[in-house]
Formats: C-alpha cells, sequence, structure tokens
C-alpha cells in the first residue's frame, strides 16, 4: 500500500484532526477525583464513538472504577496492541493556568504553535497521534497495514487499580504480537525516541510517634523526644557523602550498563548543565561514579518526596509534635525487587528508633524496573521510520520514570513493549499551562503511519 498518499492525507486532514484532538481535551476526565467519574465515563463513550467512525469494533467495559475502552480492526500483517490512557490530572492550582485548562487552543510562542489545554500531551494529545494516523490509513486505502486492538485506559493517573485485573481476565484477547505505548517523549525534545529501559517505582509512608500529644517546648523541651528530629536523623541516613543509598543490599540485582549501551548514551552528548539549568539548579547530585544520564536511566534512587509534623501554619506555634510523618520513594532498576527493599527500608528505620517512639507504615505501590529486548527486526523497522520522519537519527533510551503498563504487557500478555511518544521537555505534563506542539502532534500521525507501514 502506497505510504505517501497515507502522509498526503495526513497533511490535509490535520485541521480536522485537531479538531476531533479538542473534542477529546475538553472532557475534564479527572480520573483521581471522584466528583468526574461522570466525565471519565463520557470520554471513554467519545474514544468508542471515535473509533467506530472508521470502523473499529469498539466498546466500553466496565471495571470496578472507570472503564476501559477496547477495539479491533483487522488488516494485513502482524497484530498491534495500542495502549493510550483517556484520565488526565488534576488541575490545581488553578489560579497557575493561563486560561480554562479544559477549554483548548492553539497558542503561538517563540517555540512555535502549541496545543494548550490538560491532557494536551499526557496523554490524549499522544494517543490520538496513533488514533488519526489509523484514520488516515483506513480512509486512503480501505484497510489498514496490520490487525489493531486498541487499549485505552482511565486510571492511569490514579495508580491503575482495575488496570492488573482486567488484563488477567481479558488476556487471551488482548495478547499481540507487539504492544505499542505512547506515553513518552523525544531525547531534548529533538531526537525521535524508543524507550528500552524503565525504572520500577517503590512508594513508603513512615509516621514516627512519640508523646501522646503536642508538648509545650518549654516544659518538656530537651527532657522529651522530638519524632521530628528523629525522623530528619533517620532520613539524613538514608545516603552516605557520595549519594548512594545505604539500605542494605539495596544494590543487589542492579546490572551493569552494557557498554554498547553506554556508548550509544554518550553520543547523544547530553547537555546535563541545560537540563538542570532549567529548573534553576547547575550541579549534578546523587551517584557520583556515574554520567549524569546514566544516573537519569539506569541507577536507582532513594528520594524524600515529603515530610510535615508539628505546627505548620502561619506564625509560630512553640511544641514538640507527637508524630512526624514524611514520603519516600524508590526508583528501581533490573531485577531490583521492590518487596525486598521495603522490608530492608523498614528494618532500618525500626533499627535505629530510640526508646519511646514507634513507627507505622504504610506502602504506595512496588512495581520492578522494565528492559525491552531490541533484537527484533521491528525495532530498527520503527527507528527507521521515526529517522525518516524526523530528519533526525532515532535513538534507544532509557527513562528516568516509571511506565507500569510496559511490565503488565510482558508479565500478563508475554508480549513485548515498544514504546514511542513525541512529548518534550517543556510540556508542563501533571503541572499548570500543559501543552504540546502542533509539530509533535502533526509528525506523530506521520511518525506512526511509517511505523505501521514499516512493520508490514
Amino acid at each position: 500500500m502506497n505510504l505517501d498518499a497515507v502522509l498526503n492525507r495526513i497533511d490535509a486532514d490535520l485541521q480536522r484532526s485537531t479538531d476531533r484532538l479538542f473534542e477529546l481535551l475538553r472532557i475534564p476526565s479527572i480520573s483521581t477525583d471522584p466528583e468526574y467519574a461522570v466525565q471519565c465515563g463520557t470520554a471513554a463513550n467519545w474514544l468508542v464513538d471515535n473509533l467506530k467512525s472508521f470502523g473499529v469494533e469498539a466498546e466500553k467495559r466496565q471495571t470496578q472504577g472507570h472503564p476501559m475502552v477496547v477495539g479491533h480492526i483487522d488488516g494485513n500483517g502482524p497484530h498491534l496492541l495500542f495502549y493510550g490512557h483517556y484520565d488526565v490530572q488534576p488541575v490545581d492550582p488553578l489560579n497557575l493556568w493561563d486560561r480554562d485548562p479544559f477549554l483548548p487552543e492553539i497558542q503561538d510562542t517563540n517555540k512555535g504553535k502549541v496545543i494548550r489545554g490538560r491532557g494536551s500531551s499526557d496523554d490524549k494529545g499522544q494517543l490520538m497521534t496513533f488514533v488519526e494516523a489509523c484514520r488516515a490509513w483506513k480512509t486512503e486505502h480501505g484497510v489498514l497495514p496490520c490487525r489493531i486492538t486498541f487499549f485505552f485506559e482511565g486510571e492511569e493517573e490514579s495508580g491503575s487499580p482495575s488496570l492488573v485485573p482486567f488484563m488477567k481476565n481479558n488476556a487471551k484477547e488482548l495478547k499481540a504480537d507487539l504492544a505499542l505505548i505512547c506515553d513518552t517523549g523525544m531525547f531534548e525534545s529533538r531526537v525521535p525516541t524508543i524507550v528500552t529501559m524503565l525504572r520500577g517505582l517503590l512508594g513508603e509512608e513512615l509516621t514516627i510517634t512519640g508523646p501522646d500529644i503536642d508538648l509545650h517546648s518549654g516544659m518538656y523541651g530537651g527532657i522529651a523526644i522530638n519524632p521530628i528530629r528523629v525522623l530528619t536523623k533517620i532520613l539524613a541516613k538514608l545516603h552516605d557523602h557520595n549519594g548512594k543509598v545505604t539500605i542494605p543490599n539495596f544494590y543487589n540485582s542492579v546490572p551493569e550498563l552494557p557498554t554498547n549501551i553506554r556508548q550509544q548514551w554518550q553520543s547523544l552528548a547530553f547537555n546535563h548543565q541545560k537540563f538542570l539549568g532549567d529548573v534553576g539548579l547547575s550541579v549534578p547530585a546523587g551517584e557520583q561514579d556515574h554520567t549524569p544520564l546514566e544516573t537519569i536511566w539506569s541507577r536507582p534512587t532513594c528520594e524524600i518526596n515529603g515530610i510535615w509534623g508539628g505546627y505548620i501554619g502561619d506564625g509560630f506555634k512553640t511544641v514538640l509534635p507527637s508524630k512526624a510523618h514524611a514520603k519516600v520513594s524508590f526508583r528501581l532498576i533490573g531485577d531490583q525487587d521492590p518487596h525486598e527493599i521495603r522490608r530492608n527500608f523498614r528494618a532500618m528505620v525500626e533499627a535505629a528508633l530510640p526508646e519511646d517512639c514507634s513507627v507505622t507504615f504504610k506502602e504506595h505501590g512496588a512495581s520492578k524496573a522494565s528492559i525491552t529486548e531490541t533484537s527484533s527486526p521491528a525495532f530498527e523497522a520503527a527507528r527507521n521510520a521515526l529517522t525518516e520522519e524526523w530528519g533526525v537519527s532515532g535513538t534507544y533510551s532509557g527513562c528516568g520514570g516509571s511506565i507500569p503498563i510496559a511490565g503488565h504487557f510482558q508479565n500478563i500478555l508475554q508480549t513485548t513493549p515498544m514504546l514511542i511518544g513525541f512529548g518534550k521537555d517543556d510540556d508542563k505534563i501533571h503541572s499548570p499551562n500543559e501543552k504540546y506542539d502542533l509539530t509533535s502532534f502533526h509528525k506523530g500521525i506521520r511518525s506512526w503511519a511509517r511505523i505501521l507501514h514499516a512493520l508490514t
């Protein structure tokens, strides 16, 4: 089938494609807030209707949470499974938005035209690049070059509680030759990328309790234990002076980076000064015996995400608090076992407690890292397709973030994931004034059209 005809169709229909994306962006499908449950269902219904409009047999599937959308369409060639999520992050703080987050518009910036609105990049805009590529193929040729299953989730931004049960119950239907995931971006906002390494994620919340009640610091200061002092002392010991994590056996099962991958990453000439400078920093922290890019993509971390206790309102209140709290997260690499790390972390905290103090823990998820084998010819075919579209050599990369769905495809469906997205570093995902470059949307559609052609 003629690829050029499909690319021309995409160019001619860009305005209509953008209009369809805007319809989806106007739906406030905030999954974590129960007040928006109806809107999440509305977004699922919209996607079903949109898929049906070009011949996909699609339906909304109920779960204990927000619904899934599953669609099938026949075609020549391999069976591909495409995943995206239609839910979005909350918009708070609303006063920092320049416009209504759910009234998208095209804006001119000094870097070109952007689509402004919640979900424009994460993940509705990315999701629609693939849908629109399929629409163009179907419109131009009457059939797709691959058999495709569409799989859209509505809880990715709220922990995906329904995802694993749904996948296990529908594994036979969802299993495919290759799984495509669009929830990623481009290296330094310019190099098209296939992500092959994702860090796992473990979350722990701890509360240290000392006295039964908050105490007057004049009457009890100096003689009574202070939980905040105990907590900060424990947290300070989680890293040594070189940035290494001190939890026992933490680095078990952390692999060394293969030489060929290290060389490829070095060839990317990552500018860590600019990367840090964009957020007001200058000096790389963390492990000092690895390059900054290796630190982000291929090394595990332990980070303190929040700490609180005592009086934190306006003014001053001189108390020794009864309780002190912290949230700690771990990004994991290789075969690190999140459950083992959780046990070792808790044991380390408990061993450091003085008399008169106790600790309770609350877990917040535990997922392993994901590594994708790229020996299949499909990966080189997709990388070459990206190179042709963007005029820059596509690359394989790691990713500092965690995308559990990639591991679920491997472990539940025994299907290899391929992660390709067109987000940029300045898209402000999860933040006010989120945007998606119009070029990312347009060339993203064209990229998927080229990849579909390359995989047949």
